[in-house]
């Protein structure tokens, strides 16, 4: 892709964002293979000032959830599967064990990836749908040098995450 189209898909997704309600301070956790959308994602939280966490898919429902409910993120940004070794892991089946108690979760932005059979709930939306909506102008947020950006997590010494949280700078 041409910078210019980079720079659109993340105008793009950035609106797509705003749409599902999300602003400046809120929180996104993006738990997608590795794809071109995985960048794009991280790139839209920081066009709009929203805290974004990275969760490895290779991780558990249960490592989600606890990284899910720590940050109280109402977005989740998955794909229907991705790929390792060869085989699809079925990432959104994975993300829906992980939310099933979790009611502050109000979107769950599905990447068709893999092409495999999943579920749809109300809470679902795909991700090339809401592309196709989006709007055309998304004026960069202004934030502080000391805004939040990411939270990383890191395995902590008493079995639950640590979020260590990372200044926009």
């Amino acid at each position: 892709r041409s910078r210019r189209q980079r720079q659109m898909c993340i105008r793009d997704s950035a609106n797509v964002l705003k749409s599902l309600g999300v602003k400046k301070g809120d929180r996104v956790t993006i738990y997608l293979p590795m794809v071109p959308e995985l960048v794009i994602s991280m790139l839209a939280c920081a066009r709009i000032g929203a805290i974004h966490t990275v969760i490895f898919s290779g991780f558990s429902a249960a490592s989600i959830k606890d990284r899910i409910d720590d940050s109280k993120s109402e977005i989740v940004i998955t794909a229907d599967g991705g790929y390792r070794r060869g085989k699809i892991v079925k990432l959104k089946e994975i993300v829906d064990d992980a939310i099933k108690d979790l009611t502050f979760v109000k979107n769950v932005i599905v990447l068709e990836r893999a092409k495999n059979n999943i579920s749809i709930s109300s809470k679902d939306k795909l991700w090339n749908d809401l592309m196709n909506d989006a709007s055309d102008s998304c004026v960069a947020e202004k934030l502080d040098s000391d805004h939040p950006l990411y939270i990383l997590y890191t395995s902590g010494t008493t079995g639950k995450p640590k979020g260590v949280l990372h200044g926009t700078g």
